[in-house]
């Protein structure tokens, strides 16, 4: 005998689709934090050519817009990376007919987090330099 709540219930197409609009949101944010992380991190560059340019006009130190920079894109490539591995695991379980998608998602928390301490950070440093 089989009890109500251990039967399979089939996916239908709209709960598919809705996991692959979900990945495609966490594949944009991948992208948007290494694009981010790439113009962070060649800030660093833009500040010396004003420097050469126009060596009159007086530039604070830039060493931590590479490490900033650096940082977001390791993230970015990171959220791609486990984006894909929970996307093809929920379609796993989603074929399965297993619906256990109650818990909240450490991944978007992780990222949330992570991007509040590294704007702190640049918060701080800007103000500090």
């Amino acid at each position: 005998m089989s009890d109500s709540n251990s039967a399979s219930v089939l996916p239908s197409i709209s709960d598919r689709l809705a996991l692959e609009r979900t990945y495609l949101a966490w594949i944009r944010t991948g992208l948007a934090l290494m694009g981010f992380g790439f113009v962070v991190a060649r800030f660093g560059l833009f500040l010396q050519e004003i420097q050469v340019i126009r060596p009159q006009v007086q530039t604070r130190s830039f060493g931590f817009s590479l490490w900033f920079g650096t940082a977001l894109i390791a993230v970015g490539v990171a959220v791609n990376i486990l984006s894909t591995t929970r996307y093809l695991t929920l379609m796993k379980h989603l074929n399965r007919g297993e619906a256990n998608f109650m818990r909240p998602s450490a991944g978007a928390v992780g990222v949330a987090l992570f991007l509040a301490v590294v704007g702190v950070a640049m918060a701080i440093y800007l103000v500090w330099v």
